[in-house]
């Protein structure tokens, strides 16, 4: 793996590979279907940033899933993660979560953090199982999802790395 430009890897049938800014359209695409609260602004914006890497998981030339992590000063951070509807269930983010793991070690970050609904219960258990754990949480952080009222807390996760 190089630590500036390009990033691909096969993965059995699929390849995942650092997204470039010609990639906003498919990215935009599979948000909009997988609806893991990224908004197209931060999406793009994180295709034009050095310090954020989107990894893409395609399936031959359907974009599959998708993962933004950003390099902090000793931290790297995972900032969403998503995959088509139809796509789940096939070990699709458990991929994406390991290549995210190991490009923020390969930055030499200490941890990896990321948060997460405390209602999204599948996400919760692939990133227990990956070694994260809950650090804290954030009271009535997200609006409430699917039309429901109130507000949502988000989990705070971590995991050492160094």
């Amino acid at each position: 793996m190089a630590a500036f430009g390009g990033f691909r890897q096969a993965v059995g049938r699929c390849v995942i590979e650092r997204l470039r800014p010609d990639h906003r359209a498919p990215l935009l695409k599979l948000e909009a279907l997988a609806q893991s609260g990224a908004s197209g602004q931060q999406l793009a914006e994180a295709l034009a940033d050095d310090q954020t890497w989107v990894l893409g998981d395609w399936q031959g030339d359907v974009l599959a899933g998708y993962a933004v992590i950003a390099q902090l000063p000793f931290d790297a951070e995972l900032q969403a993660i998503g995959v088509r509807p139809e796509c789940q269930g096939q070990g699709r983010a458990r991929r994406l979560l390991g290549e995210v793991i190991t490009l923020a070690t390969h930055w030499q970050a200490e941890r990896l953090l990321l948060e997460v609904r405390a209602s999204n219960l599948r996400a919760i258990a692939l990133y227990r199982q990956a070694g994260f754990q809950e650090d804290g949480r954030r009271k009535g952080y997200y609006p409430a999802a699917d039309g429901a009222t109130g507000r949502e807390d988000a989990l705070l996760m971590s995991r050492a790395l160094a």
